[in-house]
């Protein structure tokens, strides 16, 4: 199962009084939200699903891609990463999964599947990171497939 973690792009600043679930990309995000796609189109299979954190940052980063997305309230700013496990069905989905989420959860996620422990690793906004997991062995393995990022693209 290939399971690819992207955060959102650039977003607004938390004004007063604003929700956080609305703050939307900067004009800078929405660059990054572009050639991001673009990079994932040409990469993912069609079979693949999106599921996508409820904040509009998050809704509008991956708009770009211009597929069929999932909107999940389980993936928000404050979720878990029992949740986002849940989501995606780790390791036992048939298909690729793609999360379009936040920090620090993607971060932690990538820590524990990677390093199996959940520690603050950062995944820069707009960036993705691919893993794959496979039986090697009759062991399960986890592999790092790619990091991208917006900005080197």
């Amino acid at each position: 199962m290939d399971l690819i973690l992207w955060r959102h792009a650039e977003a607004e600043t938390l004004a007063a009084g604003q929700d956080d679930l609305q703050r939307a990309l900067t004009h800078k995000g929405e660059r990054q939200a572009r050639r991001m796609a673009a990079w994932l189109n040409h990469r993912l299979p069609a079979s693949t699903r999106v599921i996508v954190s409820p904040a509009l940052r998050c809704r509008q980063t991956a708009e770009a891609l211009g597929r069929e997305m999932r909107i999940v309230p389980a993936i928000a700013p404050d979720a878990t990463v029992a949740a986002l496990l849940e989501a995606s069905r780790w390791p036992k989905a048939s298909e690729p999964v793609l999360l379009c989420g936040h920090q620090p959860t993607l971060g932690r996620l990538a820590a524990k599947l990677l390093a199996g422990a959940e520690q603050d690793w950062a995944v820069k906004k707009g960036a993705v990171w691919w893993l794959r997991w496979r039986q090697r062995d009759g062991e399960p393995d986890v592999t790092l497939h790619a990091v991208q990022g917006p900005d080197a693209l």
